[in-house]
């Protein structure tokens, strides 16, 4: 495998509905965070959910994980920095660090998904469309 890396970076504001009576992100928002990152990556590299929807597959998140180190405030502006992780097994790895606006780590964290054809079946063999795109990013 190559190592060559994949990002994105992606500016979003906390929301006020984001926020605990404390006025901090509720610790479950940072998966949607995740999610913004990992959308905004497929927009910038070409793999978004409708193209893998268009292609007949689903791609569900069967682990994932987010360690917390500073919390975010409402109205604060924040960046999530999305990495592929190239991997020979038929999934999408995306690892996520988002930083406050004084560049300091909030939260990390990584997800995991599996392809599923259109009855549902667990994909073992890169799609041909997924390989066709990571031949065309050169992993």
């Amino acid at each position: 495998m190559q190592s060559k890396d994949l990002t994105c970076t992606e500016e979003v504001r906390v929301r006020f509905n984001e926020t605990d009576p404390l006025g901090i992100v509720w610790h479950g928002h940072y998966i949607v965070y995740f999610e913004d990152g990992r959308e905004a990556f497929g927009r910038q590299h070409g793999l978004t959910y409708l193209d893998i929807q268009k292609a007949g597959f689903v791609t569900p998140i069967v682990k994932s994980t987010c360690e917390h180190f500073l919390p975010l405030k409402y109205g604060e502006t924040f960046t999530i920095v999305t990495t592929f992780v190239n991997s020979v097994s038929a999934k999408l790895i995306y690892k996520y660090e988002i930083f406050n606006q004084q560049n300091q780590l909030v939260c990390s964290g990584e997800t995991i998904q599996v392809f599923l054809d259109s009855d549902n079946n667990l994909c073992l063999y890169n799609p041909e469309f997924f390989q066709t795109w990571k031949d065309k990013m050169g992993l």
